[in-house]
């Protein structure tokens, strides 16, 4: 009887141990835990790899490019967040790998050229912060990690035409989401924390702060249009991957949001944050500013890296002092 009953329960069980591998960095606003039987749609398409037998592919829509406001972030190319970031999901693929021997992938779909021209950063910015990620992927040696962007889709065609092509084939009405973000209380969350980040995001303001809020409110529309566009392609491309997502999830949404990082906002990401290295080796998320004030900047390779917390009423803060370390 054990034999015959054992290869129905296995997915199941195993689809539920992995899960509980992905439920401590799980992004959510909900307040109270949930258990692996919550999340259905990734349990179902986690047992459909492991009945196969096959490596579980993840795709994260997300690492689009840095935010072009300076006092966020230390550049326009990935730093030690993203360092961070990556080594985080190459860490939970090998985890995942000692329950499921054929392992697990992460393809990261960069989104950063789907909306360039609404965040308003450069084309050949995002195009090297891809670049980079990828370079970065490759000094690591894993090979549990790969980068998904427009190129690979449209190729070298002008990045207006991409960004047409994608929002003309998938991306809804603008009537029909803003009757949902009117209806919706998650939807009207969204809009509203990227509306935030798009005011905070903008450097040089140019006219009256209610004037900015005003057009960052008609520009968080086009970045949803442009964001749930990027997903349906995603998903065209990559029907059966574990939706994977930077934005805080409930428990039971198709995609499961995770933490690449902590921080104590729950909407921080290493491409709005610099990172500081807590003097118990731990890292947290926050803007560049803030983090400048509390400890030296790091460089690594010639660039701006990260800061490491000074003790109180040291002299060596981020204004005064730096270091530099090697790859």
């Amino acid at each position: 009887m054990l034999l015959t009953t054992a290869p129905d329960t296995l997915p199941e069980t195993t689809g539920a141990e992995i899960l509980n591998l992905l439920l401590p960095h799980h992004r959510t606003t909900d307040r109270s835990g949930a258990s692996a039987e919550a999340f259905p749609h990734q349990l179902r398409r986690i047992g459909d790899f492991v009945r196969e037998g096959a490596p579980i592919v993840f795709t994260l829509p997300g690492f689009p490019c840095k935010s072009p406001n300076p006092a966020k972030t230390l550049g326009h190319l990935p730093d030690m967040g993203e360092r961070l970031s990556l080594t985080f999901l190459d860490a939970l693929c090998t985890r995942i790998e000692r329950i499921h021997p054929p392992g697990a992938r992460v393809v990261i779909c960069s989104d950063g050229h789907v909306f360039g021209d609404l965040i308003r950063v450069p084309d050949e910015h995002i195009d090297a912060y891809a670049d980079e990620l990828r370079a970065l992927i490759a000094e690591s040696g894993s090979d549990r990690l790969s980068v998904f962007d427009l190129r690979d889709v449209l190729g070298d065609l002008p990045h207006d035409t991409k960004r047409a092509h994608v929002h003309d084939t998938y991306a809804p009405t603008l009537d029909a989401l803003r009757a949902e973000v009117r209806a919706d209380d998650r939807a009207l969350a969204l809009y509203r924390g990227i509306t935030r980040f798009l005011v905070e995001d903008t450097a040089d303001v140019r006219g009256t702060r209610s004037a900015l809020q005003r057009e960052c409110r008609r520009r968080a529309y086009g970045v949803i249009q442009r964001s749930r566009a990027w997903g349906a392609l995603i998903a065209d491309h990559h029907p059966r991957a574990v939706r994977l997502s930077i934005h805080p999830q409930p428990a039971g949404a198709p995609k499961f949001g995770i933490r690449l990082l902590d921080a104590p906002d729950v909407w921080a990401t290493p491409w709005h944050s610099a990172a500081l290295r807590e003097p118990d080796g731990t890292w947290t998320l926050m803007p560049r500013a803030r983090a400048q004030r509390l400890g030296r900047l790091v460089h690594r390779d010639g660039r701006p890296s990260h800061f490491e917390r000074t003790p109180p009423g040291s002299r060596a803060d981020g204004h005064r002092s730096s270091a530099t370390v090697r790859r």
